[in-house]
């Protein structure tokens, strides 16, 4: 745990959306959050409708919402009220195809327009949208298809040949595949679609408990999980971007979260519109040079991105900026998995502000704690809980779950249920649900500890945690320890069975440019991880790998390093972007 603390100025707290933290969440109510909302006729609310209709109505139809950067160097900017005309289009679509609210959507594309459209006419129409990761294979594909029952997909004519055709058979509800690019037999294109559809559409009549989105997240072992939200998740979806984004209306918005996960819906598609603020998207996937460009010449005033992300950056050099200067940029976000200190205060010395790292999972569907524009900041602490949010770190046994209320105790990070874009189901696993619930309790999975300030600290997943020697050790501690290192670009640890310790602790590293693998630097890395952890906690043991086992939102997973080790079951690697075994 750093004893940095990072201080914010009182003027830039008074001026962030949240001035006074105590003050908000003793004030905070999730009914008057709900009462802010434009909603339906008859107490009716819809994501889409509040995304776009919403806004047009407060005259913002004018204003850019979505500025989309093609690869190839094309760039179109859709306004608020250009969007909406594009959405309804995709809705009189889905209507003319005979698609039925509650009947699945599916994406497989990258970020390209036509998933904007997708996204906003599926909701739109009633039904729900869920998008998928265009890097997966066959199988994650056909897997996630068959939980939702895929009545539709959109994708491209390469993808459909790539990762559908083949399993095209086994998917029997799957009725329609619109290409928003060239032809393949069985498949209709979506253009002529699009172009003789009305740019006009009544929004369906959804209830704040209709299922609008569909989220799937990888487990340790079996299929994948369906995680349902509700279109009520659109009041949780803007109020988390006002305090733990610190968006406002007239903000530049560059979320870089790609668009099959979780995150780049809550907070790439329906946060930022809710809000009214104009959204960058890129097609292009990390490029530093290119990245920084983006950044200075687009004016980005808030910028969501990941860890990985920014260690890549710190990896590529600070002199890459150049003569680039970005000063409208006025918040820096990460999400994916927690952020080192060392990538934090990286962010201070190189853009004048520190990253704040959030906290939350598929299942939450939002933000559920952050380090806030107001507050200062501690460079490894996963922040304080959102308003209304109430989060405990919790002893889980079979006689129930106790709160564990003393500072530093280790323990499982639990939420009390309530807030409006929790998942209301594992798709076709109702047990399998339940077990996430107890005693008033969700149960996240993931170990932290609260300090005294109110402040949560990530210890790790449950079954990634170390036990050696009698001693609890989490390795996001021991990672951040040795990020510290000149050498050290990314790391992966993970503990491996000892006859006396019971656990010893074993770190994959990968290396910044100009260093290479040798005994020398494995002895000088264990040296500055005994110094700065002590024995009892440091590694035993160093691997130097070209790159770590990563799932496409940025997190590197242990527990394939584990199963590697161990000669066990990978279990669902479905969302496995880069790997070197």
């Amino acid at each position: 745990m750093s004893d940095t603390i990072l201080r914010k100025e009182p003027v830039a707290a008074r001026a962030a959306n949240m001035p006074d933290y105590g003050r908000t969440v003793a004030e905070f109510s999730w009914p008057a959050e709900r009462a802010a909302l434009a909603g339906l006729p008859d107490g009716g609310l819809n994501i889409a409708h509040e995304a776009l209709d919403a806004q047009i109505a407060v005259r913002r139809g004018d204003v850019p919402a979505l500025r989309w950067f093609g690869r190839d160097g094309t760039e179109i900017t859709f306004t608020y009220d250009a969007l909406s005309r594009e959405a309804n289009r995709f809705a009189n679509v889905l209507r003319s195809l005979d698609v039925q609210p509650g009947d699945t959507v599916y994406s497989l594309l990258g970020r390209v327009p036509s998933l904007y459209f997708a996204a906003l006419g599926t909701l739109k129409s009633g039904a729900v949208f869920c998008p998928m990761f265009s890097a997966f294979g066959p199988e994650p594909v056909q897997a996630r298809m068959e939980i939702g029952s895929a009545r539709v997909l959109v994708t491209t004519a390469a993808l459909y040949r790539r990762k559908v055709s083949g399993i095209r058979d086994r998917l029997p509800d799957l009725a329609h595949v619109l290409l928003v690019d060239g032809e393949e037999e069985g498949c209709t294109a979506l253009a002529p679609l699009m172009a003789a559809a009305g740019d006009a559409f009544r929004t369906a009549p959804t209830r704040p408990a209709d299922p609008a989105l569909l989220h799937f997240t990888s487990g340790t072992t079996g299929r994948p999980k369906g995680a349902l939200h509700v279109h009520e998740a659109v009041v949780a979806h803007r109020a988390t971007a006002r305090f733990a984004l610190d968006l406002r209306p007239g903000d530049i918005y560059w979320c870089t979260a790609d668009p099959g996960w979780v995150t780049g819906t809550s907070y790439g598609i329906v946060a930022p519109l809710v809000i009214g603020v104009t959204m960058i998207v890129d097609e292009v996937e990390f490029d530093p040079d290119r990245w920084y460009d983006m950044l200075a010449r687009e004016e980005v005033t808030v910028w969501y991105t990941a860890p990985t992300a920014i260690r890549m950056l710190m990896r590529a050099g600070a002199e890459l900026i150049g003569k680039r200067r970005f000063p409208k940029l006025r918040f820096m976000a990460s999400v994916g998995e927690p952020l080192n200190p060392e990538a934090v205060l990286w962010g201070q010395e190189v853009f004048g502000m520190p990253f704040h790292d959030n906290w939350w999972q598929t299942e939450t569907g939002g933000i559920m704690i952050a380090n806030y524009a107001s507050m200062d900041v501690k460079p490894g602490s996963m922040g304080r809980p959102l308003p209304g949010i109430e989060a405990g770190i919790v002893e889980v046994t079979e006689a129930g779950v106790k709160e564990l209320r003393k500072p530093q105790a280790i323990g499982e990070l639990a939420l009390r249920p309530g807030w409006p874009s929790m998942m209301r189901a594992y798709l076709h696993e109702e047990a399998r649900y339940k077990k996430c619930f107890r005693d008033g309790w969700y149960l996240s999975g993931d170990l932290a500890m609260r300090d005294s300030d109110g402040y949560f600290w990530f210890v790790g997943r449950g079954d990634d945690v170390i036990k050696s020697a009698g001693h609890l050790i989490g390795p996001f501690e021991v990672e951040s320890a040795l990020i510290e290192h000149d050498a050290v670009a990314e790391v992966g640890v993970i503990g491996i069975p000892d006859e006396t310790a019971g656990e010893i602790v074993k770190a994959y590293v990968a290396l910044n440019k100009g260093y290479e693998p040798s005994e020398e630097l494995e002895r000088e890395l264990l040296g500055h991880a005994r110094k700065r952890l002590g024995p009892a906690v440091a590694p035993k043991e160093i691997v130097f790998r070209q790159n770590l086992p990563k799932t496409r939102s940025g997190k590197i997973m242990r527990r394939l390093l584990k199963a590697r080790e161990l000669g066990l079951p990978e279990g669902d690697i479905s969302t496995l972007e880069s790997d070197e075994k």
